[in-house]
């Protein structure tokens, strides 16, 4: 299980240190991807390959979904963690999540999400002074 919340740099090669906590869950090899919301999305192997068979499963005939498979499964790429405990995030997915220096590296359970600082912390306060409002609407799912 993968929590919590980390401030880190990107060095000047676009390589980021993967917090202490999280390094066993991706010690063998992880996939970096684009994720939602301008982040990017960091899944261990194993997650990364459930995720993946229910994204190659969705109908090739809707256009959101090749869109969404396009989004997930093209801008994929193998990272593993360097002697530090960093990984290297290619230049296309950092120009897409907007990483320049500062990062917030953040578990959410079964990935990890990789964010420009500056978007994180606007997308934090926006998502606090709605959180009633996403509260209703979890309720409604039975959550």
């Amino acid at each position: 299980m993968i929590l919590g919340e980390y401030q880190h740099n990107l060095d000047s090669k676009g390589r980021i240190a993967i917090p202490a906590k999280f390094r066993e869950k991706v010690a063998s090899g992880a996939i970096i991807t684009r994720g939602l919301d301008s982040c990017l999305f960091v899944f261990d192997n194993k997650d990364w390959e459930v995720l993946a068979q229910k994204l190659i499963a969705l109908p090739l005939a809707q256009a959101n979904s090749r869109a969404f498979v396009r989004l997930m499964l093209a801008g994929a790429s193998d990272v593993e963690l360097d002697s530090q405990g960093r990984i290297l995030i290619p230049d296309y997915l950092r120009r897409y999540a907007g990483l320049k220096k500062q990062a917030v590296v953040a578990g959410l359970y079964n990935r990890i999400e990789i964010w420009d600082s500056t978007r994180w912390h606007e997308y934090k306060q926006k998502t606090e002074s709605a959180s009633q409002e996403i509260a209703e609407k979890l309720g409604e799912l039975g959550i």
